[in-house]
Formats: structure tokens, C-alpha cells, sequence
């Protein structure tokens, strides 16, 4: 099956630009390894130590998380052929059912509803677009709005009437587990507080992977590397991504393309289930309505930065929940000196559009630059105000400077009835 499936991407007609080039694991490397520097350098310039500090990483880890559950729920679905908004109300239910089971079972049987959670509103979705056809944002967006009314609901007479909790909030949850690399964790601390050339900047990042870890997210983590073997290792994972490809092809060859479409969305709203009860969980201790914050889109938003790809999903999370951990930390001088480094990165951009005789994308990256330097020079600390939109400014912007790289499944979002193929 999976050689029969292989066969027709093979013998697609090239289109006449060259295919894109990817990057090769050393040159990865080089360019991780200027970035540290770049980081370093600004860092050394502008004083603002904390853009590299220990709990800045760990706050970063602990926001992107549920970024990251909830942009590979979205990654699962597509790469079925299922567009889902509905990601937000799944991480809803998710902080939902796992703030209730949590409170009553303690915090990991919270982890299991959470997922089951998120996995019936996963359900709910595919039932709407897989069987009814209904529109894929219309079904996405009334999920949202129906998670939003459901949990309130629910609310009123299950944590309204626990000690400790009310209508909108419920009584404190156990908390899970955490893990502190002993020895490993002060050391990266004491170096990362001397303030040395890129070597404290790299002691800082791995700090925060060894200090006060939750086991919930080194299950998050581990999500990732497993979707991808999932995704492109198994005869399994062809067979769900062909349905997102080409699910008419894929129906002649056997593939029951329903099914893998309920199975890829059940799981997608699972993994944003995970996500809720994270953050009912972990990144805080109960569960509070509202509390997700728009993730869900945030983390839409990531797994198109990705590139619909495990990894560049999972650097896309890591980028928004560091944005995210700069308001919370009080970042108003660290976010003062990322501008100078965008400032420097847009100048790098300008001229490596040049280069490439893209005179018009360079232009627009000279004249942002530009701004972003002005701005710089004349502040010495960004108002609150922008620290708070921080998050949603570097969606926004990451989207639009991705945007002519992306390369989406081609039955993305099509409506498919069974036997078209036939």
C-alpha cells in the first residue's frame, strides 16, 4: 500500500521553478550557532540580561507548550484534509475536563479527561465535516463558540458548588510532578548569571530545560518527535496524509478516507485537550474561564509558520510562547532590546533579498528596519502596553514574512464524499 501510495507524488509534473533546497543538519547548526551570537551581542549591547536568563527560558517553555499541542492538533487535522479552527474550543474543554477530573482524581486522571476532552470536540468536528459537509470554519468557529457556552455552563453546578471554587473558576488542582536536574541545573544557573559571550546565553537556554520541569511537558515534548515518525514513518501515516493530498487517489487504492479523517481529527482535538489541561494544570493550578487566551489560534497560527512540519511547528510555539513569557515576566526592557535585534535581522533579510534580486521584499525589510531602529534609539523601554500585544504583533508578523514559502495539503479544507473515486 504505501509504495502504491508513493507512486503518484513521484510522477506529479514539475512545475518550472526549482524545487526549494532544504537546509542540511550542519547548516542548521551554523545558523543556530550565528543567531546565539547575534543574541549574545545584542544582549552585551543593551544590558537587558533577562532575554537569555534561566526562568525567561523556563517561562518560554512553559507558555509554548500549549501552543504546541494545540498547533499539532491543527497539523493532524490538515494533514488529513480537515481545516480546524475549533482548535481554541478544544483547548477549552481541555482545561475543562481536565481541571474537574483533576480536582475530583487528582492531576493526572485531569491529563486523561483533558484529552478526552478535546478529543469530543474533535469528534463533534469531524462528524459536522466529514459526514454533513459542513463548511470547515463555519463547524471550526461554532465549536469555539460552543466550548465557550458548554464550560460555563457546566460550571454553575459542578465547580460552583465545591469548596473553593465558583462559577468561573474551580477549587485548586494537585499540582504534577516536576523535575530539577540536580547539580546540572545550579551550575547552568551560576554561568548564565556571569554574563559571558554567548556562553552564558547557551547556559541560560538549557537551564530552563533542566529546572523545575513538569513531566507534563516532557510528554508535550516527546509529541513531537513521535508525530513525525508517525506521520512520515509508518504506512499508517501515508495513508492519513494521502487523504489530505489527494483523497480521491487514495480512495482507489483501498483507503478508507473517512475513517483516517475521524481518526486525524479525534487525535487532533486530543492533543489540544492535553493543551487545556496544561495550562488548567501546569502553567497555572486551576481552572479559570478564559484562561487559554486565544491559543488556540496562536497555535494555528504556528503550524502554518511550520509549514505544516513537526519541527518548524515546534520553533514557531517556541517563538510565540517567548513572546508571550516577555509580558509576564515584566519585559518591558528585554522587548526594548529584541527591537534592536529585529532591527539587525531585517537588515540581514534586506540584503539577502538583494542578493536575490527581490528588490521589492528587500525594500520592505529595509524601511521596517528602519523603524524598528528609530524606535529603539529614541525609547529607553517599551510601554506595557506593547509588551501585552507582543504575542499577537509577532503572529501577525511571522505570518506575513512566511507566508510565500507555505505549501499546504492540496486537498486541504475540500469537501469529499465517498465513492468519487469509484
Amino acid at each position: 500500500m504505501s509504495t502504491a501510495l508513493a507512486k503518484p507524488a513521484a510522477q506529479q509534473p514539475k512545475s518550472g521553478k526549482p524545487a526549494r533546497r532544504r537546509l542540511t543538519l550542519a547548516e542548521w547548526m551554523l545558523v543556530i550557532a550565528g543567531v546565539l551570537v547575534l543574541v549574545s551581542a545584542v544582549r552585551l549591547i543593551t544590558g537587558a540580561h533577562g532575554i537569555t536568563a534561566v526562568g525567561q527560558t523556563s517561562a518560554a517553555l512553559r507558555l509554548a507548550v500549549p501552543i504546541g499541542l494545540a498547533g499539532l492538533g491543527g497539523l493532524w487535522a490538515e494533514r488529513a484534509g480537515v481545516i480546524n479552527i475549533g482548535l481554541e474550543g478544544m483547548l477549552i474543554l481541555g482545561t475543562w475536563f481536565g481541571a474537574w477530573a483533576g480536582v475530583q482524581w487528582g492531576p493526572w486522571a485531569g491529563v486523561v479527561m483533558g484529552i478526552v476532552g478535546g478529543a469530543l470536540g474533535g469528534l463533534l468536528h469531524a462528524i459536522a465535516t466529514v459526514t454533513f459537509g459542513v463548511n470547515h470554519i463555519v463547524s471550526g468557529v461554532a465549536i469555539n463558540i460552543l466550548a465557550v457556552g458548554a464550560t460555563r455552563y457546566l460550571s454553575s453546578f459542578t465547580f460552583a458548588e465545591m469548596e473553593g471554587g465558583t462559577s468561573k473558576q474551580s477549587p485548586p488542582i494537585e499540582p504534577i510532578g516536576q523535575i530539577t536536574v540536580p547539580g546540572v541545573s545550579d551550575a547552568l544557573a551560576t554561568l548564565n548569571a556571569k554574563h559571558w559571550f554567548v556562553v552564558s546565553d547557551v547556559a541560560g537556554l538549557l537551564g530552563g530545560l533542566v529546572t523545575s520541569l513538569s513531566l507534563l511537558t516532557i510528554v508535550a515534548i516527546a509529541m513531537i518527535p513521535l508525530s513525525r515518525w508517525v506521520l512520515w514513518h509508518t504506512g499508517f501515516g501515508l495513508r492519513l496524509r494521502s487523504c489530505g493530498e489527494n483523497p480521491i487517489a487514495a480512495e482507489t487504492l483501498g483507503v478508507n478516507v473517512y475513517k483516517y479523517k475521524y481518526i486525524a481529527v479525534m487525535i487532533s482535538g486530543g492533543f489540544a485537550g492535553m493543551g487545556g489541561a496544561f495550562l488548567a494544570e501546569v502553567a497555572s493550578n486551576i481552572y479559570l474561564e478564559g484562561q487559554t487566551g486565544g491559543r488556540g489560534y496562536i497555535g494555528l497560527a504556528a503550524m502554518i509558520f511550520g509549514n505544516w512540519m513537526p519541527g518548524g511547528l515546534a520553533l514557531g510555539a517556541g517563538l510565540f510562547g517567548y513572546t508571550d513569557s516577555l509580558n509576564l515576566r515584566g519585559g518591558g526592557q528585554n522587548v526594548h532590546a529584541l527591537l534592536l535585534l529585529l532591527a539587525i535581522l531585517l537588515v540581514l533579510a534586506t540584503a539577502w533579498a538583494v542578493y536575490r534580486k527581490k528588490y521589492l521584499t528587500g525594500a520592505v525589510s529595509a524601511v521596517v528596519g528602519l523603524v524598528l531602529f528609530v524606535w529603539y534609539a529614541s525609547v529607553d523601554e517599551v510601554p506595557s502596553q506593547f509588551v501585552s500585544a507582543a504575542p499577537y504583533v509577532a503572529t501577525l508578523l511571522v505570518l506575513a514574512m512566511s507566508a510565500q514559502r507555505l505549501r499546504m495539503p492540496k486537498a486541504n479544507g475540500k469537501a469529499y464524499r465517498k465513492g468519487e473515486g469509484k
